[in-house]
C-alpha cells in the first residue's frame, strides 16, 4: 500500500505565507503526476496545482503567481509554497500521487488526510 503525509497546514493572516508538504511512503514503483487540491465548505474540490515526474507544472488560475509547487522525486515528496495568502484560500489542501506499485500495475490514484489552511482578514 501507499500513504500519502501531508503537513503544514495552519493559521495565517491574509498576506501571509504557508508551505505545505506531502510526503508517499510504502509500496512505491515509479510516481508520475502530483497535485494539491482543495475544498472550501460548500464547494468541491478543486485542482490548485499539479507537478509531472519531469517537473512541468498547472495552477488553478487564481493562484498563479502566488503559489508554487515542486518536488523532490529522490524523496517522493510534493510541496506547495503558498504567498500572499488571501481568506478566499481558506480550505482543506489534500495531496494526490498517481503511483504505480510494481512494473505489472499502472497508475493509481492515492490521496492523503488533508491539511486545513485558514486565511483571516
Amino acid at each position: 500500500q501507499v500513504q500519502l503525509v501531508e503537513s503544514g497546514g495552519g493559521l495565517v493572516q491574509a498576506g501571509g505565507s504557508l508551505k505545505l508538504s506531502c510526503s508517499a511512503s510504502g509500496r512505491i514503483f515509479s510516481i508520475n503526476t502530483m497535485g494539491w487540491y482543495r475544498q472550501a465548505p460548500g464547494k468541491q474540490r478543486e485542482l490548485v496545482a499539479a507537478i509531472t515526474s519531469g517537473g512541468s507544472t498547472n495552477y488553478e488560475d487564481s493562484v498563479k503567481g502566488r503559489f508554487t509547487i515542486s518536488r523532490d522525486n529522490g524523496e517522493n515528496t510534493v510541496y506547495l509554497q503558498m504567498n500572499s495568502l488571501k481568506p478566499e484560500d481558506t480550505a482543506v489542501y489534500s495531496c494526490n500521487a498517481q503511483v504505480r506499485s510494481s512494473p505489472i500495475r499502472w497508475y493509481e490514484d492515492y490521496w492523503g488526510q488533508g491539511t486545513q489552511v485558514t486565511v483571516s482578514s
